[in-house]
């Protein structure tokens, strides 16, 4: 930001964006990774710096065990939602710090299968089961239950979702894609399809671009790529190093790092992609232990700016 000194030598804080200050200056760039199956459902949350290759390390531990379940997040709190065994229970964490999720408030059903995402105020939970096609939102900074949205184009689960400051992405399992404005409430709307139908994804974005990776149908090792601002169908992005089903993804303005989750057994590993190239990705490290089914997060994702 800026720096200003006035005529009688006080001193003004720095103006601006403090979420560009912090990625631009290497602050920030924590990706988080909680819950999942690892085989047995687990609470463990682990976390990465996105800009550094390396193993992940422990951060703390949700409320309950869970997997199946969908994060969002803003710059500074990580909300983790929903999961399996049926449950309503939102948590959440503050990023830049270590230690135990705490209580948030409820989702407006117990769902579980479902997505979220955010930019740094709202973050949305949709799809999943039992309410398909529905939409919730909350107010990151302030705790309290879910409210109704809207609803999506289709009734199905295992949705995921990414998104720039203005749109939410949210990418189905047969092949359509919907998208809705974060700021205003209503139902979903159609945005393009992406190559093929897919199940078990991850997704993760920067400002203006959105990331579909892996999932269960073949071949689940290959990602694609859309234009958020824009409406269409999405185009080939590279493959990952093995084959991805269950995964998470977390991103920041440059870099997107999925755990596999699934590569033909339940995995550590990590992948990295650069989001506004095109290409195949790399290995990134490990998590602290394989898992599947979990919900990734971070401070600094496309929804951020």
């Amino acid at each position: 930001g800026v720096t200003k000194i006035d005529t009688d030598a006080y001193f003004y804080l720095p103006t601006g964006d403090t979420i560009t200050r912090e990625s631009r200056s290497g602050y920030g760039n924590r990706g988080l990774f909680g819950g999942g199956a690892a085989p047995s459902r687990t609470n463990s949350i682990d976390y990465i710096q996105i800009q550094t290759q390396g193993n992940a390390q422990d951060f703390g531990d949700l409320t309950l065990a869970r997997d199946k379940i969908a994060a969002a997040s803003s710059a500074t709190r990580g909300l983790f939602g929903g999961g399996d065994p049926g449950t309503n229970v939102i948590n959440f964490v503050t990023i830049a710090s270590t230690g135990d999720a705490v209580d948030f408030g409820d989702l407006t059903a117990a769902d579980q299968n479902l997505g979220g995402a955010a930019n740094n105020t709202r973050g949305l939970f949709f799809g999943g089961s039992p309410n398909d096609d529905t939409i919730q939102y909350v107010t990151i900074a302030s705790l309290g239950n879910a409210q109704d949205f809207g609803d999506l184009t289709r009734d199905e689960n295992d949705q995921r979702g990414c998104g720039s400051p203005i749109r939410c992405i949210i990418f189905e399992r047969d092949a359509s894609i919907d998208f809705v404005t974060f700021a205003t409430t209503g139902n979903g709307t159609d945005f393009g399809d992406t190559i093929a139908e897919n199940y078990n994804i991850s997704a993760c974005s920067d400002s203006t671009r959105g990331i579909r990776i892996g999932g269960g149908a073949s071949p689940s090792t290959s990602n694609e790529y859309i234009t958020i601002a824009t409406t269409g169908n999405s185009q080939n992005f590279g493959d990952l190093t093995a084959r991805s089903v269950q995964g998470q993804a977390v991103s920041d303005s440059k870099r997107g790092v999925i755990s596999l989750g699934d590569d033909g057994s339940r995995t550590n590993a990590m992948d990295y992609i650069t989001i506004q190239t095109t290409g195949n990705a790399q290995d990134f490290g490990d998590l602290t232990a394989p898992r599947d089914n979990g919900a990734a997060c971070s401070d600094s994702h496309g929804g951020l700016g």
